[in-house]
């Protein structure tokens, strides 16, 4: 197995391990909120802990990763995931989850935009060519899609065992599956090639290209804030206020979302191998956010459900296309510190969003968070493309530059 079919193998076990932690988790918190051995604050605290953790330590890696090591990094914080599970299997303590909450190697998405997703962004270019190395991001993309979508279908394993096996462990101990597959994803992450490290010579964290990925860490701080609106869980919340959708259904809907997601970003690569990749990330997520906006006008369930999955379809084919582009217009030795400051500032943004959102959840019914969410995405949709319409990888300047006509 070569070390693009390594990293690829390292998303899937983790997107998997992921989706089914983000529903087990959720049902534990408020299980444990019932049994009054959680404060609601401290059940949100822990969920906040989780993602103020990843993008520390996404801005830790980019500062010092390559000096680290990609692979080494990589180890680690797949250890730190089975250690960090391995204490949700057995305590319920709050002091203890929200310490290994901060690591930030535990989830509340699979399609989490963390320290790992950092780290992998870097060393996929370097296991492909250059004229590969956008449809590798849409298979990175598609695969944690496919895999995530069927591990939160696998969450509802737990119940449907102990409906027929009264023996079956709690729920809680069902975290032991993703410390599991941790341990398999270090092992895989050790038997990465010396390829996927950042060249020798000099690794400052940021040089020549401060100033591209300072722009772009905004304008994607920007992008997070919008999407911290309309997070899965608000989307369910306002489905279930307005029209009583039942959770059976809710399920059926973001399976389907996983589905027309992984399929869109396959789709994604090769477009923007014809129209170059800002064009692709501006004109496929700017639909995307007028579909978002139109949701709550719709006058019944089937309308917004089509909607929603319309804007679905398009919302997330700007992201191989992204991933890509950040990692072109650096300096391969930039690349850990590039994927890790942008990674940092979208993750810590769309933290931030939810608290904000008092107004919106709580008039569910006007579309607030659809509003705010689609507003906040259009205009970095628009700031992107004022910014960086004429900053072309190297392979969209050689291909421009071969094309011209001779005189």
């Amino acid at each position: 197995m070569d070390d693009a079919r390594r990293i690829l193998l390292l998303r899937g076990l983790r997107a998997f391990a992921y989706g089914f932690t983000s529903v087990v988790l959720g049902v534990h918190l408020a299980d444990l909120q019932h049994a009054h051995a959680l404060s609601s604050w401290e059940a949100g605290a822990i969920v906040t802990a989780t993602l103020g953790g990843a993008a520390a330590l996404s801005a830790l890696l980019g500062a010092r990763g390559d000096r680290i090591g990609r692979r080494r990094a990589h180890v680690a914080l797949s250890l730190a995931m089975a250690g960090a599970m391995t204490v949700f299997a057995f305590t319920s303590a709050f002091a203890a989850l929200f310490l290994v909450a901060l690591t930030g190697t535990v989830a509340t998405t699979f399609l989490e935009s963390g320290p790992f997703v950092a780290l992998e962004q870097a060393m996929l270019p370097h296991t492909v060519a250059p004229e590969a190395r956008t449809r590798s991001f849409g298979r990175y993309s598609a695969i944690a899609y496919v895999t995530g979508s069927v591990g939160s279908l696998a969450a509802g394993g737990p119940d449907a065992i102990r409906h027929y096996l009264h023996t079956a462990p709690s729920s809680q101990r069902w975290f032991l599956l993703p410390a599991a597959l941790a341990l398999i994803s270090a092992a895989v992450a050790v038997s990465l090639s010396p390829v996927v490290e950042a060249p020798a010579g000099d690794r400052k964290p940021l040089g020549p290209s401060r100033g591209k990925v300072y722009r772009l860490s905004a304008l994607f701080a920007l992008d997070g804030l919008g999407g911290g609106f309309v997070v899965n869980t608000l989307i369910a919340y306002w489905f279930r206020s307005k029209f009583g959708t039942s959770t059976e259904m809710l399920g059926v809907i973001f399976f389907g979302v996983g589905l027309l997601q992984s399929g869109s970003v396959l789709v994604s690569s090769r477009l923007a191998e014809r129209i170059g990749l800002v064009k692709t990330m501006v004109f496929t997520h700017l639909p995307s956010n007028l579909l978002l906006i139109a949701i709550p006008l719709v006058p019944n369930q089937a309308w917004a459900v089509a909607l929603l999955l319309a804007r679905f379809a398009l919302s997330q084919m700007d992201v191989p296309a992204r991933q890509s582009y950040v990692v072109a217009v650096v300096t391969p030795e930039e690349r850990t510190a590039a994927s890790s400051f942008t990674t940092t500032a979208k993750s810590a943004a769309q933290a931030v969003s939810p608290s904000i959102s008092g107004p919106a959840v709580q008039a569910p019914g006007a579309g607030l968070p659809f509003y705010l969410g689609g507003g906040l995405k259009i205009l970095y949709d628009i700031l992107l493309w004022r910014s960086f319409r004429k900053v072309h990888p190297p392979e969209e300047e050689a291909r421009s530059s071969h094309e011209q006509p001779r005189s």
